[in-house]
């Protein structure tokens, strides 16, 4: 089996449910109030855990209350934290979470020390990476650290990952590194410069643009509708389960988990992409964006009963 590392954020969640989203100057009276531990990179590293793998998690945390509580949360998911650097005088990174009672949510992320984060911290990290492993990235940490470390990461051979969320443009060569990049629809279109007057359920013509500008695969995650596999020569549809949802937050992330260790076991196509949605439809069942993540067995569970 490949190794996994995760190079990405960490943040405190803090989450707000109400009725329903609230209008530009309107206030609302909500519902619950809950702190969560959570953050793109550390949440595919806690849900890659709970599957049953091993990530090296890299990234950064400040000199706070939250970045001392976040410690002593990876420890108890069995994740090292030698590789997460303290970054003094900065705070850890925050999100604001308002999650409406559809499960819908909107989020607002407040970066720290994430923002800090250097190649020079993540690249000894690196040192023991062997051609194949697997590498997930998103776009939470300063943007100028990811265009670096992409290219160098597959000159030694490394598989990248790319959650780009939040979509941010990158320079052409840097996205011919990607081997994977799994975008929602927002993020496919604005990542392959598409603007759309009318609001698609699933529109391919993104994923499309990304593969002709150099990335192999583009997995498109479509919520209810499932995700779609993306490359030259193939097209194809993998339909999400039906669950009845209560949080969607850190779904996407529990998807590039379930797909980054299936592809990391060597499973093929159709079995990985059933992975990823089975994990991904399990984690909206509970709340929180770490709390609701799978186990191995649960997900196995979950398939066998299909």
């Amino acid at each position: 089996m490949n190794n996994l590392y995760v190079i990405g954020s960490l943040n405190m969640d803090l989450v707000g449910r109400s009725p329903r989203f609230v209008e530009p100057g309107e206030t609302l009276m909500g519902g619950t109030f809950g702190q969560y531990p959570g953050g793109k990179g550390a949440n595919q590293a806690v849900a890659l855990a709970r599957l049953g793998g091993k990530p090296l998690l890299i990234g950064a945390l400040g000199d706070d209350t939250f970045g001392r509580a976040y410690r002593e949360i990876l420890g108890a998911e069995g994740i090292d934290d030698r590789n997460i650097v303290t970054k003094k005088g900065s705070a850890t990174g925050v999100a604001m979470i308002e999650v409406a009672e559809t499960g819908e949510n909107r989020i607002l992320v407040l970066p720290g020390a994430n923002t800090q984060l250097t190649p020079e911290d993540v690249l000894p990290a690196l040192a023991k990476l062997q051609p194949g492993d697997l590498v997930l990235m998103q776009l939470e940490i300063a943007l100028a650290t990811v265009i670096a470390l992409i290219p160098a990461i597959h000159a030694r051979g490394g598989r990248v990952i790319l959650d780009p969320a939040p979509a941010a443009v990158l320079p052409k060569l840097v996205l011919q590194n990607v081997d994977i990049m799994t975008p929602n629809q927002t993020e496919a279109q604005l990542m392959a410069g598409i603007t759309s007057a009318e609001a698609l359920a699933v529109d391919l013509t993104p994923a499309r643009v990304l593969c002709d500008l150099g990335i192999p695969v583009v997995v498109q995650k479509a919520g209810r509708h499932g995700a779609w596999w993306v490359q030259k020569g193939l097209e194809k549809q993998f339909p999400a389960f039906p669950v009845t949802v209560v949080d969607t937050t850190a779904a996407g992330d529990t998807f590039n988990a379930g797909l980054a260790l299936a592809l990391a076991q060597g499973k093929p196509l159709e079995e990985a992409m059933t992975w990823a949605n089975a994990a991904a439809a399990l984690s909206t069942t509970k709340h929180g964006a770490q709390a609701g993540m799978p186990t191995w067995n649960e997900v196995q569970n979950f398939l066998a009963q299909r």
